[in-house]
């Protein structure tokens, strides 16, 4: 490219609710994918793949939902290239402003032969017929030729020629296995663009896996090349190694806009609240040293760096913290404060709260600031994703406990729970601490048997009085299942987490497993 070309604008398409939700241990309750389409919006994408409707009711209830709540931007979700795929995942989309189906189709060697069993004419021919069912109805269509950075030249020309005369608008080029490099990427998308003879009636769209660490420059090789939309992730969670990560191509168009000569319409200064929500629902933490919006993005230690910041910060940073969301300092509330600030740190912190819920939530403020000195935006953030997961049916609540615990005694823990309106008290003196001795109290009352499979303890933020935030996951007949404690009592938090799990176990529902996607 060159200095006197036009500014192009590229279109964000986030699949943090469809593939980031499929990454392991990553999945979000009902009222968690709300919050983060909200917060999607909010950031300014413009297409949220809200779900696979056809993948379980959960799934399809989401994307109906989403779809009828969300304004702003378009919802889409997604469908393989078959009648009840499609037609199901039209009844989730049919309330949105703007529907969105998603159609796929694999069309590599190696799927074809041992996946789908198809002969190139069958694909093309089970392809149009996808495209043209869902034309039906909606206009908005996008088709996907799933591995197509490993599918031949010429027949995936034939497939994308066929799929846009079928009324295919958008045409989505996947690395489904992150098999790619830049270059491979940058030369696929100008073959499509030269070869294929109605390219132009269609938006031409890019998906890269980071299974070799390379989907965010594949994207970008993708856009040098012509692309006019890039499909990404929050985080770049999902499925094995994760997508392109949205935050990273955003910002790299963005710094580097004499090189790209293209634009996006994402409010960047959303992008660290968005990247906090989205870690804190699925429980999959963002890595200090992260592009953007790491904890250390923006941290510097070394004397050298620190004197070049002092004299001039374009010496060592290339973005302003502002730019992405980063404050240079928490903001401080304390027990004065009243609900009207705490919502609008709450909005500035990624969050929508109003109502009941921002009522539970400055009740649980309220009896933390008599507790601590000063409140910190990360005693915010886990106080509101406390009352976010908690949006479960809460068969099982805490209502008091006791613990002793000592160097030549077992640990004592005496217990009280509440379940349908009657308190139930259990003490038990066994374990290896008051720890394990709290989840054999949970188990007695309760009565579900679990197997810890993870257990985490971070502080929410710092000082001795800091709040305490329990994640865990435990297995119950052979599922997985999350749960989220906060207190400035750990042991009351890992009570408050072992009860969010076990009130998760008793409302699951039965669930579909999901097909692959791209």
């Amino acid at each position: 490219m060159n200095s006197n070309e036009s500014v192009r604008q590229i279109r964000i398409f986030d699949t943090t609710l469809r593939d980031g939700e499929q990454s392991p241990g990553g999945s979000m309750n009902f009222a968690e994918k709300l919050e983060v389409a909200q917060a999607l919006t909010d950031l300014g994408v413009d297409i949220i793949e809200a779900g696979f409707p056809i993948a379980s009711p959960g799934d399809f209830e989401s994307v109906r939902e989403i779809a009828n709540t969300i304004r702003g931007a378009s919802i889409c979700g997604l469908a393989r290239c078959n009648t009840a795929d499609i037609e199901r995942a039209w009844d989730a989309l049919k309330g949105a402003e703007r529907p969105r189906i998603h159609v796929f189709l694999a069309t590599s060697a190696i799927h074809r032969e041992f996946k789908l069993r198809m002969s190139q004419d069958e694909i093309v021919q089970r392809a149009v017929q996808g495209v043209e069912l869902a034309v039906g109805f909606c206009d908005d269509v996008e088709f996907s030729p799933e591995d197509a950075a490993r599918t031949e030249h010429d027949f995936l020309c034939r497939v994308v020629e066929a799929a846009i005369n079928a009324g295919a608008t958008t045409i989505n080029i996947p690395d489904t296995v992150g098999y790619a490099t830049p270059r491979e990427m940058f030369e696929r998308i100008e073959l499509l663009l030269n070869r294929v003879p109605n390219i132009d009636r269609a938006v031409l769209s890019v998906h890269c896996h980071d299974d070799l660490g390379l989907a965010v420059a594949n994207s970008l090789a993708a856009v040098e090349a012509g692309c006019g939309q890039v499909e990404c992730t929050i985080n770049g969670i999902g499925e094995r190694a994760g997508n392109c990560a949205l935050e990273e191509v955003v910002m790299a168009m963005k710094t580097r806009r004499e090189f790209y000569h293209c634009e996006t319409g994402i409010h960047s200064e959303r992008l660290v609240p968005t990247s906090r929500l989205v870690s804190k629902i699925t429980g999959l933490e963002v890595q200090r040293n992260k592009s953007i919006v790491g904890r250390n993005a923006f941290a510097h230690e070394s004397g050298i760096h620190q004197d070049g910041m002092l004299k001039e910060k374009s010496t060592y940073e290339i973005m302003r913290p502002q730019d992405v969301g980063f404050a240079k300092t928490d903001l401080v509330l304390g027990k004065h404060s009243g609900r009207a600030a705490l919502a609008d740190r709450a909005r500035a912190l990624g969050f929508h709260i109003s109502g009941e819920q921002l009522q539970l939530v400055f009740e649980n403020f309220k009896a933390l600031a008599d507790k601590k000195k000063e409140i910190y935006d990360g005693d915010i953030v886990a106080l509101i994703q406390q009352e976010i997961s908690g949006k479960i049916d809460e068969a099982w609540s805490l209502v008091r406990f006791e613990v002793a615990s000592g160097s030549n005694r077992p640990p004592k823990v005496s217990l009280t729970l509440r379940h349908d309106g009657q308190e139930f008290t259990r003490e038990v003196e066994q374990g290896d601490g008051p720890i394990d001795a709290a989840f054999w109290a949970v188990e007695g009352i309760t009565g579900y048997q679990v197997v810890c499979k993870d257990y985490r303890v971070r502080s929410a933020t710092l000082g001795r009085d800091a709040l305490g935030e329990v994640q865990l996951e435990v297995e119950h007949k052979g599922k997985t299942f999350k749960g989220l404690g906060v207190s400035t009592d750990t042991v009351e938090a890992t009570v408050l987490a072992m009860l969010n799990a076990i009130n998760r176990i008793a409302s699951a529902d039965s669930m579909t497993e999901e097909p692959n996607a791209v």
